[in-house]
């Protein structure tokens, strides 16, 4: 029996939001906007209880919550949304980092086609991006700062917390991609500083299809983001589309489930990421580790098998584990990570790298044998 250990492509369903979301689909018909009779109340119900789950999670005010189709919708409302506040106040110029998820880079690359100044700033061979060149690169004219918080193919976190802190003392707008952080490091993204947060559910053990786009708000106003696609007035205008009221539940239910059982659960992926570490240590097998391990998230690792492709890798043992060597989002045809690229690291140690991740429910049995078995088909490859 395989085993999956690519949760940061996407987290399996957790049985209890499964049930959630099957309770609406049955018992809870109805559009949520709908307000001539009870089943659109219920309806709308059901959303308003997920909004007050995932401001829970987060700390933030119900109202500061936008539900969308997930964190690639929420990171183009960020971006593109502020296109009439940078016409406006004569701002046009955006800095990110070149590791960030394509739907933050293709939607920068967007704006800069149409003429805004975009600064995108490497990390170090660490996998982290300087907080330093990120602020040195702060002008009068600076429209947004985009920086994720986990990083998908590495798990590196990123300093989104000193980023955060210096420019509300500048009073530039500060997205923060965190969909590889939501539901994980909680306590670190309720005392963040940002006025704009994305992430998916399925990320965190949620539905795929829905996500959250978080705009905080300052004296009372939200930031100057406006809709980028155009309907109705669901989700106060930001988001227009009818919502998924079962998938809504099921993003609420993660994030009740994420608060209530996040300390618990980076026991158990501390605990398997040290297993991981203890099979290719008593390998013999030749490895290095992408990124600062020290600077890691407890659930995921990339890691370079000396001598070993990964592509020649992945098909020799897909009935041990299923894992990947990239970002979903570009898998559809090879070509060497853009985030390992931009780390600096070499060709050939980019083309040997695997991302393996799990979740708390791992199975740590089975992954003790499958993931051996995989390590005794990397050895026989080795050349």
């Amino acid at each position: 029996m395989s085993i999956y250990l690519d949760y940061n492509a996407s987290a399996p369903i957790d049985s209890r939001v499964l049930e959630t979301m099957m309770s609406v689909y049955t018992e809870d018909i109805g559009n949520a906007d709908s307000r001539t009779h009870e089943y659109g109340d219920n309806a709308r119900n059901v959303v308003e209880t997920a909004r007050k789950q995932v401001a829970s999670l987060l700390k933030v005010d119900t109202g500061e919550v936008f539900f969308t189709s997930g964190a690639t919708e929420s990171n183009n409302i960020a971006i593109r949304g502020l296109e009439e506040y940078a016409d406006t106040t004569s701002k046009h110029h955006i800095i990110t980092t070149s590791i960030e998820h394509k739907a933050v880079l293709e939607t920068v690359k967007h704006l800069g086609n149409k003429g805004y100044e975009i600064d995108i700033v490497a990390p170090d061979e660490a996998g982290r991006v300087s907080t330093d060149e990120i602020l040195r690169k702060v002008r009068d004219d600076t429209l947004l700062v985009s920086v994720m918080h986990v990083n998908n193919e590495t798990g590196i976190i990123q300093p989104v917390e000193e980023i955060g802190a210096e420019l509300e003392k500048r009073g530039v707008l500060f997205h923060v991609d965190a969909t590889q952080s939501c539901g994980k490091l909680v306590e670190e993204l309720q005392k963040l500083k940002y006025n704009m947060l994305s992430f998916s559910a399925h990320k965190l053990r949620g539905p795929q299809g829905i996500g959250v786009l978080v705009l905080k708000k300052k004296a009372y106003k939200l930031p100057p983001v406006k809709a980028i696609t155009f309907g109705g007035q669901q989700e106060h205008g930001i988001r227009p589309g009818t919502i998924p009221v079962a998938l809504t539940a099921g993003c609420g239910k993660a994030c009740e489930l994420a608060l209530n059982e996040y300390k618990d659960n980076e026991k158990k992926t501390e605990s398997i990421k040290k297993e991981i570490m203890k099979i290719l240590d008593e390998s013999g097998i030749q490895y290095q580790i992408n990124g600062d391990a020290n600077s890691c998230i407890s659930s995921a690792i990339n890691i370079c098998i000396d001598g070993v492709a990964s592509e020649a890798l992945m098909l020799s043992t897909k009935q041990y584990c299923g894992l990947s060597n990239g970002s979903a989002c570009t898998s559809h045809s090879y070509s060497p990570s853009y985030v390992l690229s931009a780390m600096g690291l070499p060709v050939e140690r980019i083309e040997n790298s695997i991302r393996v991740s799990w979740g708390p429910e791992t199975d740590i049995n089975l992954l003790k044998e499958n993931f051996s078995e995989l390590i005794n088909v990397a050895k026989s490859m080795v050349w």
